[in-house]
């Protein structure tokens, strides 16, 4: 969940500093390219003060005045432009120069100069010039009007190079990126407080949820930090999972009671018919049937009470070696696999693993004596051990009829027996069992088919000790 949450907030927060950021780098070149404008027009109005001095106009007819104003004008130009490299001039209506520097420019034909000189004999000073980039190679260009009696004379222009304000607007780009890229990492930083601080109580949460489910069903939420909402969802799970803990407490107790209670009168039960059996034929089908039955009722009640207890008993976990246990558990076997004909082959090499040894043990007497119950004389029983990862496995494979998809789905169910198998021995609780028994210490135990025809039944149990 982090992993989305947090690329989101990321990508929100990007977008606003970049939303904030071009507006301001758009502020900062013009303000940068106002402030040049400004200096231009400041020069351009005293040149234009010169200019006064140097040009007037009488009866139609142009009228100079002494040599030293108009070569004052000129020097003016011609240091302003040797120290600022900025092209200056001072141009007549007829686009003859007054005075210019250098003196090899002139007024073009077109382009930005034509037109600020155009709208200054206007006297509409282009003050406004279009703003140019840092990426540009562009001039700036500001014309003022030189003005005698209420008529323009003449026109003051100056075109500038750029290269030094672009370079100011690009100094201000890299310091607005900087300060982006600092915002954006305190907020980067922000981001993962804020989703730890939320998402914490989440995964606590979801740790919870994955304990109980696989039966560890003292676990709570601890209800502290987080958002408000959080921890009421906290303690209301922690209310809910107590309810269930209650719940499932008193069904083991009933089933348990239940199971102990009715042991006793069926015991008297079963005395009762040996005893009418003694007064009736030998060989009576009645007795006989019932004498099974009985059997068969007891057995479901010692299966039931062995469920309840395993649980609601709580894991002994210990380092173990497992291959040595299922060799152990396999050699036990071994003497009813050759009374029934089935080879019954091992391969369990040393391998350890966190687990109950009597759970295990348990678990294992299950799985190979259902193998061997629906394994056919002649047949093969495979029991082996191997590493997978970070659990141990153990295969229990058969050679017997197997069990079809919509079987395997509910084989391991409470009292379910496949419609093929209802006239094998047993209660249907066996698989259950060891189930329940390796839930508490995070083992699991899996079926599938064998290849042509079986059931391959893999028992798993870590191999380091699950917190």
């Amino acid at each position: 969940m982090r992993a989305r949450l947090l690329p989101l907030l990321i990508v929100l927060m990007a977008g606003v500093l970049l939303a904030l950021g071009f507006p301001l780098g758009a502020s900062v070149a013009a303000q940068h390219q106002q402030t040049v404008v400004i200096d231009r027009i400041d020069d351009t109005a005293r040149f234009a003060s010169l200019a006064q001095f140097v040009t007037a106009r009488s009866s139609g007819s142009r009228v100079s005045t002494t040599d030293e104003r108009r070569e004052t004008l000129q020097q003016e130009l011609s240091r302003y432009h040797q120290v600022y490299g900025i092209r200056a001039g001072v141009f007549y209506r007829d686009d003859g120069a007054m005075a210019n520097a250098p003196a090899s420019w002139e007024l073009p034909d077109r382009g930005d100069v034509r037109d600020a000189f155009q709208e200054a004999l206007l006297s509409r000073p282009g003050h406004d010039p279009d703003q140019v980039w840092p990426w540009q190679d562009g001039r700036l260009v500001v014309a003022s009007p030189v003005i005698r009696d209420g008529d323009v004379l003449a026109v003051v222009v100056t075109d500038s190079p750029t290269e030094q304000m672009r370079a100011k607007t690009l100094r201000g780009w890299l310091f607005i990126a900087a300060g982006e890229a600092a915002a954006m990492l305190v907020a980067v930083g922000a981001a993962l407080r804020l989703t730890g601080w939320v998402l914490r109580p989440v995964r606590i949460l979801d740790a919870t949820t994955h304990d109980i489910a696989t039966g560890r069903l003292t676990s709570r939420v601890a209800s502290s930090g987080g958002p408000p909402e959080l921890r009421r969802l906290a303690g209301s799970f922690n209310e809910m999972a107590d309810h269930v803990e209650t719940v499932l407490e008193q069904q083991r107790a009933f089933v348990a009671d239940a199971s102990h209670q009715l042991r006793n009168p069926l015991a008297a039960l079963l005395l009762r018919i040996e005893l009418l059996a003694l007064e009736l034929p030998e060989g009576n089908a009645e007795v006989a049937s019932v004498r099974t039955e009985g059997k068969r009722l007891a057995q479901v009640l010692d299966d039931l009470l062995d469920l309840a207890l395993a649980e609601h008993a709580e894991a002994n976990l210990r380092l173990v070696d497992v291959g040595a246990l299922t060799a152990e558990r396999a050699e036990a076997w071994r003497p009813l696999a050759e009374d029934k004909g089935v080879r019954l082959r091992q391969r369990t090499p040393a391998l350890t693993a966190w687990a109950d040894p009597i759970a295990l043990s348990s678990v294992l007497d299950a799985v190979i004596d259902n193998a061997l119950k629906f394994s056919p004389p002649g047949a093969e029983v495979a029991v082996t051990v191997a590493a997978a990862g970070a659990r141990s496995r153990i295969e229990v494979c058969d050679a017997g009829p197997g069990l079809t998809d919509e079987e395997l789905g509910r084989v391991g169910d409470r009292f379910w027996r496949s419609a093929q198998h209802q006239n094998v021995k047993g209660s249907g609780l066996g698989l259950s069992i060891s189930r329940a028994l390796l839930a508490p210490g995070g083992g699991t135990i899996a079926y599938a088919r064998r290849e042509p025809a079986g059931l391959r039944v893999t028992v798993s149990v870590p191999r380091a000790r699950e917190e």
